[in-house]
């Protein structure tokens, strides 16, 4: 028979326990430790150093704050070992439980960039890496257009995919609930799937990133005081001034995205805002996007301003056989009895109108779109069904001459699809 195992004295656990802890927190913290880009692949694809740099940073204030905690916990269980009295382990256990809650927390952010990082190394890196290039051509036509000299941001703006209904973006220094509420260091684009397996649907890149440009172009309050300043000037009542204020950044996303991308992102709009009708039409007082309803005739406006009247005339007129206004529509009939100057009054706000931060330039001069950049568009829609080399075309300009050659049926939709991200991952 094998001897009897001595259960061991309740005391003589007691010291080699409070050891452990001390250990464990050490070791928790240690193991939280930077990244580096090799580890993410070496390729046109992975994050640069300055993603990953930022992200280090971030890690490095955690852990400053964890270490004081590990010694903190370190000094308790060494005094509990000599002198094991109830102050003493009451001190351990707490320490070590706060320290506890701060390995979680840390573990939370880590994880976040290493799936961040880590989807660098799929088969989906082309298609992010190529949403990136877009998002850096729009940060630096915007940049070159501005009548002033600007501080650079960087790190440029990170594309990653997330599953859900609608892309989403998460701008530079704003805190992040994911992170903590600690400051995102650098912008990120979130993409559906079906978003980027369906480029001519990705207007949604550009809306994102003028979400971000609103912020780093300092418009971020001068668009939204404005937008309430003309429209009660102009007699619209308070509260629907108001409702417009609200609306601002939306609506801007909206205005930038389609002067980046001209007048087929309207057709790239309509495939987010055209759902059910219920969800269509449906007003919701204090929602950040304006009614999906109205969306189309701001763009449609835009476009009239920017010299596509015909264009204009087309969406909306299409629009409104999807979407007839009737009676039974929940939108106040103060928005709609107002709509026709108050919108024609917040796109001049918002695109023709004088900025400081823009170098005393409206942003349709800043981001220029005109018939000639149309043109350019339309050739490389052909070239991109084709499968030859679009040229010099602006990144950006590939994804409204995806849509042309979905739209005219000038390829199959796989063909789009694998020649778009070719081009794209080649620069």
């Amino acid at each position: 028979m094998p001897p009897a195992v001595r259960a061991p004295e309740p005391l003589a656990l007691l010291p080699a326990w409070l050891k452990a802890q001390a250990v464990n927190v050490t070791r928790h913290a240690a193991g939280l430790r930077s990244f580096t880009r090799d580890e993410f692949g070496t390729g046109a694809a992975s994050p640069t150093e300055g993603h990953i740099q930022a992200a280090n940073d971030l890690m490095t204030t955690l852990r400053k704050q964890l270490l004081q905690m590990t010694r903190r916990v370190s000094t308790a269980a060494n005094e509990a070992i000599k002198s094991p009295d109830s102050r003493r382990l009451t001190n351990v256990v707490e320490l070590k439980d706060a320290a506890h809650r701060w390995v979680q927390a840390i573990e939370t952010v880590w994880d976040f960039y290493f799936e961040l990082f880590g989807q660098r190394q799929t088969r989906f890196a082309d298609w992010l890496l190529s949403c990136d290039r877009i998002a850096l051509d729009c940060y630096q036509y915007s940049y070159l257009g501005i009548g002033i000299a600007k501080t650079i941001p960087a790190p440029p703006a990170f594309s990653y995919m997330r599953t859900g209904f609608s892309p989403a973006t998460f701008r530079r220094s704003v805190p992040l609930q994911r992170l903590g509420r600690l400051r995102n260091p650098f912008p990120l684009i979130q993409l559906p799937y079906h978003r980027l397996m369906n480029p001519w649907t990705l207007g949604a890149v550009l809306h994102e990133v003028s979400h971000n440009l609103q912020n780093d172009l300092g418009l971020d309050q001068a668009v939204p005081d404005a937008i309430e300043k003309r429209l009660l000037a102009a007699g619209i009542p308070a509260g629907v001034a108001r409702t417009w204020k609200g609306w601002n950044r939306e609506t801007f996303a909206d205005m930038a995205g389609l002067l980046f991308g001209g007048p087929a992102i309207v057709a790239s709009l309509m495939d987010v805002v055209g759902r059910s009708r219920a969800n269509t039409m449906t007003f919701h007082d204090g929602a950040a996007h304006p009614t999906p309803f109205l969306r189309t005739f701001l763009s449609c406006e835009l476009l009239r301003r920017m010299g596509f009247d015909a264009d204009a005339k087309a969406f909306s007129k299409t629009w409104s056989r999807l979407y007839p206004l009737t009676a039974s529509t929940q939108i106040p009939r103060a928005m709609l009895s107002t709509f026709a100057d108050a919108h024609a009054i917040v796109v001049d706000t918002i695109c023709y109108t004088k900025y400081e931060t823009l170098g005393n330039r409206t942003l349709a001069e800043v981001i220029r779109f005109e018939p000639k950049e149309q043109v350019m568009i339309e050739e490389a829609a052909t070239r991109l069904a084709n499968g030859t080399d679009p040229g010099v075309v602006p990144e950006r300009f590939l994804i409204p001459a995806a849509r042309l050659a979905f739209d005219r049926k000038l390829a199959r939709p796989g063909v789009i699809t694998k020649n778009f991200y070719a081009e794209l991952a080649r620069r």
